[in-house]
């Protein structure tokens, strides 16, 4: 390869890496928690952060949290998500604590690591050849849109709904699920 060549793939690789830089750093910002209103004495849920990306690796790494108040005490909540194309995924479930409240956290345990892939991202989770836990995905992920979160309680019927934008995997995302292609953390498979 010549001397030019060289120079003209160097100058493109830092560039590239710089672009990606400037987009992840964009790609952090985002709007303060949102937190109860104790003056609402009814039922209530919140969900943080207020919008996510479906993009495999960050949504991974995404901790999704529900919190609500005004329930009845000692009663079981279940969480979903309601949204474009007739969407439907139940993704998380939470006991009423004696104050009325309850959190559910879909973050980095497992489960919820099992649970976001299956209902969100549309896939599964399997092990690879040294047992290490990889994504598998079988299908597209549940549409972009404005979802729904709907909080029924189990015994009471008690409701709460708040809202939730699902948004395309941004270039940095997509990038780091290539990323994760290329070393096996991420697998696509058809069914």
């Amino acid at each position: 390869m010549s001397t030019r060549k060289k120079v003209y793939v160097l100058r493109l690789m830092v560039g590239v890496f710089l672009i990606s830089v400037f987009l992840f750093t964009l790609s952090g910002c985002s709007s303060p928690p949102k937190t109860l209103d104790r003056s609402v004495s009814g039922p209530q849920v919140i969900v943080n952060p207020e919008s996510i990306r479906l993009g495999i690796a960050k949504l991974m790494a995404t901790d999704i949290v529900f919190e609500g108040a005004g329930f009845k005490p000692g009663d079981s909540i279940f969480i979903s998500l309601l949204g474009p194309k007739e969407t439907k995924a139940i993704v998380a479930e939470a006991q009423i604590k004696q104050d009325g409240t309850f959190r559910a956290e879909l973050g980095q345990s497992s489960m919820s690591k099992l649970t976001k892939a299956m209902e969100i991202l549309r896939g599964d989770i399997e092990a690879n050849e040294k047992f290490e836990p990889i994504v598998v995905i079988t299908q597209p992920p549940i549409p972009e849109g404005t979802y729904t979160v709907k909080v029924t309680s189990m015994l009471s019927k008690q409701t709460g709904e708040t809202k939730l934008t699902v948004k395309g995997p941004s270039i940095v995302d997509s990038l780091k699920d290539w990323i994760g292609k290329l070393t096996g953390k991420i697998q696509y498979k058809k069914t």
